[in-house]
């Protein structure tokens, strides 16, 4: 397919260094780097779409804990002899 494609003034440059360490042709390269953008959409989609399962763990507290008070909690957690 031939078409015209305007490139952004970063994206050129970007895609200039490239060629510049590769070698690579012209059309070479945007084809390369168009088909890994979109892989790598495709990728994100599909793990954006599956649930994120969180472990959690029950330390617990000792019974004489008390958090009503932010500043007894604050004495308590600073208190080296406690708990």
């Amino acid at each position: 397919m031939r078409t015209t494609l305007t490139i952004d003034d970063d994206v050129e440059a970007l895609l200039n260094q490239r060629l510049r360490a590769s070698g690579e042709p012209l059309k070479q390269a945007v084809n390369k780097y168009l088909r890994l953008g979109m892989l790598f959409e495709e990728k994100r989609e599909a793990l954006q779409s599956q649930p994120v399962r969180l472990r959690t763990a029950r330390y617990g507290l000792p019974t004489a804990f008390h958090v009503d008070s932010t500043s007894e909690l604050l004495e308590k957690l600073e208190d080296p002899n406690w708990p």
